[in-house]
This record gives structure tokens, sequence and C-alpha cells, in this order.
């Protein structure tokens, strides 16, 4: 059945991509839309030139588009159901759950699921 082989070969090229934990707070962050690279450095606590980094490996593999305004560059998901991905995949971390506080996933499904207004609060 090459075309199952086919669309299973592409799916893992999705997750391979996704598969760090910096790019998945990035479209968590990038769920409720478009955002400047200092933006997310800020709010993620990372150096701006690896928030850059992961961007550029995320724009080639056709996850984000890129926007430029000047000197700033912002980006947004090309499809924003791949947060919902991220969130649903909890229930599996919290299925595996062994040193990590369950407070933490509920944390996490909290902020990941809030209106954009609630998440920046």
């Amino acid at each position: 059945m090459p075309g199952r082989n086919l669309v299973a070969r592409e799916l893992a090229e999705i997750f391979k991509i996704i598969a760090h934990p910096d790019r998945i707070r990035m479209i968590e962050e990038l769920r409720t839309g478009e955002k400047d690279v200092n933006t997310l450095a800020e709010t993620l606590d990372l150096p701006g030139a690896r928030v850059s980094q992961h961007l550029s490996l995320m724009r080639a593999h056709r996850l984000v588009e890129e926007r430029r305004d000047g000197r700033h560059h912002f980006y947004h998901l090309i499809q924003p159901e791949i947060a919902g991905w991220i969130v649903d995949g909890l229930d599996f971390v919290e299925g595996r759950l062994t040193g990590l506080p369950k407070s933490s996933i509920s944390q996490a499904r909290r902020l990941w699921t809030a209106p954009a207004k609630a998440a920046n609060s």
C-alpha cells in the first residue's frame, strides 16, 4: 500500500519537526495568531537567535509562514489545528506520568486552551 506508506512518512516528518520542547511551546504560542520573534523570545524566555533558528526550520517544513514589517519578522501557523494535536497529546502524557505532577499538565492544558487575552494575562 504505497499511499499509506507515503502518508506515514509525511506524518513522521511532521512529528520529527515538532519533536522539540521549544518548538512545541512556540506552536502553542502561535495558536492564537501571529507573533514577532522578539515577543516569542520574551514570552518563552529563550534567546532570540534560538527562536529564529527554530522558526526557520519550521518555515522550511511549511509549519509557519513569515511576514516582514521593517526589521520585525512575524510568524503564524499555516495550519493552526496543529496546536490542537499538542493539547490532545497531553492526555497521553498524563497516562504516562511518572515524575511529572498532574498539576503541570493541568497548567499546560489551561494555558494552551485559553483565549489569547486570558493566556497573556
